[in-house]
């Protein structure tokens, strides 16, 4: 009986080692076994879990590729910016010269302004001075035009551009020197507004049209301009000493209307191709 019983536990012990070599080796087998002892749905979501993870570490990885391009497409575009911001500071020390050269001009303008206001003489001399006033400004605004075509040529300037320009020449004459007129934004109703011509010391507020073509068009622009300087007051406590409507150009009856409702908000109106004022 008793070796009866070592060949039993012999034997139970070899069917325990086949029996986990074949749960390591065979995977019918192991899958068998797991079936039997209702595991398999278990392994089956593992191995599909397993796969799953596979594949989004698959899509990780490209992800990070699409990350480092990317990055090296940032970098080229900085690089191109940087070039840009340098061919733009050259552009603006063209700009600045032209007012310098502008500055000049409207110093010849004063002064024969003043030489006006000193004449004594008779009606000839005094329709004389006129006359040399008028081709002094003739002379500034073909400048003017000339300096800003090219400008726009270069730097692409705009309608609003030139209008901006014009009006800090204007606000030096009035005793402003050094005064900045650039696009600003106003708030109304948490809603942000742009405003073409915006200068804040001394306060004035302008819109700039290269053409109105009809009177519902001008009423619309004036009553835009009548907001804009409404924003302002709100804003900055204090009425503007200037509001300006430039326009390139406009039909005679247009151009009636303009006057008319300018004259009546007491805004500034200026006109035509070289902004001769109305």
């Amino acid at each position: 009986m008793a070796s009866v019983g070592r060949v039993l536990t012999s034997s139970l012990s070899d069917l325990k080692k086949e029996f986990l070599r074949l749960l390591d080796t065979d995977e019918e087998f192991r899958y068998a076994v797991a079936g039997y002892l209702g595991y398999s749905e278990i392994l089956n979501e593992l191995k599909a879990l397993r796969e799953e993870q596979r594949r989004i570490w698959e899509s990780i990885e490209k992800l990070w590729n699409e990350v480092r391009a990317l990055r090296e497409e940032q970098n080229k575009l900085w690089e191109e910016i940087k070039n840009l911001r340098e061919n733009q500071e050259k552009l603006w020390q063209e700009v600045r010269a032209l007012r310098e050269d502008t500055k000049t001009l409207w110093e010849e303008v004063r002064t024969l302004r003043e030489g006006q206001e000193t004449l004594s003489e008779g009606q000839e001399k005094l329709w004389e001075e006129v006359r040399t006033l008028k081709d002094g400004q003739e002379r500034l605004w073909r400048y003017m035009k000339a300096g800003f075509a090219e400008l726009r040529a270069t730097l692409g300037a705009t309608f609003e551009d030139y209008a901006r320009a014009f009006l800090e020449v204007m606000l030096e004459e009035m005793g402003y020197p050094g005064a900045r007129v650039t696009r600003g934004y106003l708030l109304r109703d948490r809603e942000v507004v742009e405003v073409d011509m915006l200068c804040e010391n001394p306060l004035v507020v302008g819109e700039a049209t290269s053409r109105i073509q009809s009177i519902e068009d001008a009423e619309r622009e004036v009553e835009k301009l009548t907001e804009r300087v409404r924003l302002a007051e709100e804003k900055y406590g204090r009425k503007p000493v200037l509001a300006v409507l430039a326009v390139g150009s406009a039909p005679p009856e247009v151009l009636d209307r303009l006057k008319s409702l300018a004259e009546k908000n007491g805004f500034k109106l200026v006109v035509g191709r070289l902004y001769e004022e109305s």
